[in-house]
């Protein structure tokens, strides 16, 4: 018989797994919320302690990715420190009033302005924001990845073997 502590392991699972794809929703965090309780109800016996390093070493790096994936890959276009910590601050401030398209309408267009201010070249202010907002989308694939991996795993580990 399944009980309400399963029910609700598995519900923050799914909710990871939808995390992923709604802005300033952590679902990898879920994730490894529902890994964890389940584990705590199960008397620490499931998942056992290979599987559980494993999931959490997903979740970890599902939250490594939300976190930074648009910041590494604004570096990877050129842009500077300064430019994308401007660019996170407005990209998030942007998303809270007018949701997941001011947050990328904000994080190119501040990554382009603050880089040409910085380097007065086009080509360079261009390239620098269309990386960071192809990370913030490359980040949110392989979020989404992570996250239904630790999903999947879990529920094969707990439920099937």
């Amino acid at each position: 018989m399944v009980d309400a502590v399963s029910i609700l392991a598995i519900a923050l699972l799914v909710g990871g797994v939808v995390g992923t794809l709604v802005p300033l929703v952590p679902g990898g965090l879920l994730s490894l919320s529902g890994v964890y309780l389940y584990w705590w109800h199960s008397g620490f016996a499931e998942p056992g302690a290979i599987t559980l390093a494993v999931l959490t070493l997903l979740g970890t790096t599902t939250l490594f990715a939300e976190f930074f994936a648009g910041s590494i890959a604004a570096r990877a276009g050129g842009a500077s420190w300064l430019t994308t910590t401007v660019a996170a601050v407005v990209a998030i401030v942007l998303m809270i009033l007018t949701g997941p398209l001011g947050l990328l309408v904000g994080l190119f267009g501040t990554v382009f302005a603050v880089e040409f201010l910085r380097e007065g070249n086009v080509n360079h202010s261009a390239r620098s924001a269309v990386y960071a907002t192809v990370g913030t989308f490359a980040s949110t694939a392989i979020q989404a990845l992570l996250t239904s991996t630790i999903l999947l795993a879990f529920v094969v580990a707990v439920f099937v073997f």
